[in-house]
């Protein structure tokens, strides 16, 4: 899923304190698996807003709204007949939903609300950590399901390096080297021949390096 935090609030006031309408729009996924974006953030979130305004004097309109999501045209169509009515809406999902929902609606200033950080899984209760960097040449089979792009430090595809000192990443002793969990996996899968094996030299121009993004699939259009 994709990860997100929240906009420390001083930042969010600073976004929209020149507004009188907003709605604050959050998603029913990603951002509410992680506790940044969803209706519980939402109602939590206007009512500090409220009470922010009403302390300064100012006379401000605050609703809220959750879409199941905010990067699927099916689902923003529900704020057609609404969005403007506001001066500004104040999206709580992900850049991408932001984004999307800014692309709709070019009439309505679209904010966001929270700081999208990475792909990742739910570790523990309140604890998020990366898995993924949509790097579009996925390797895990080579690497037990372990991914070196986003879990090692330095992205390494032959590692690990000199840095790591008893299963732990140079730049903290709190970071597991991601080569010593691949090793172990392999060995524990009775694969460690597969270490022996050189990576091959990745082609970044399915990342970002090679600018944004498009999947077409002719068989679903």
């Amino acid at each position: 899923m994709i990860v997100a935090k929240k906009k420390p609030i001083e930042e969010v006031i600073g976004e929209l304190r020149d507004y009188k309408k907003i709605l604050i729009a959050g998603c029913n996924e990603c951002v509410t698996v992680c506790e940044a974006g969803g209706k519980k953030e939402v109602a939590v979130l206007a009512s500090a807003l409220r009470m922010y305004f009403m302390n300064q004097g100012k006379d401000v309109k605050i609703d809220e709204v959750t879409l199941e999501r905010q990067c699927d045209h099916e689902y923003l169509e529900e704020l057609r007949k609404t969005i403007d009515q506001y001066d500004a809406v104040l999206s709580l999902a992900c850049g991408v939903g932001v984004q999307f929902t800014a692309e709709k609606y070019t009439r309505t200033p679209v904010l966001p609300g929270v700081d999208t950080s990475f792909m990742g899984v739910t570790q523990e209760r309140g604890v998020w950590t990366e898995r993924c960097q949509g790097c579009g040449q996925c390797i895990l089979a080579k690497t037990a399901g372990i991914c070196p792009v986003s879990r090692c430090a330095k992205r390494l595809f032959n590692g690990p390096c000199g840095g790591s000192t008893k299963g732990k990443c140079e730049i903290s002793k709190e970071l597991d080297c991601a080569w010593q969990i691949i090793i172990d996996r392999l060995s524990e899968l009775g694969k460690l021949a597969d270490y022996e094996e050189m990576m091959p030299i990745k082609d970044w121009s399915t990342e970002r390096a090679g600018g944004p993004r498009k999947i077409v699939r002719e068989d679903v259009r």
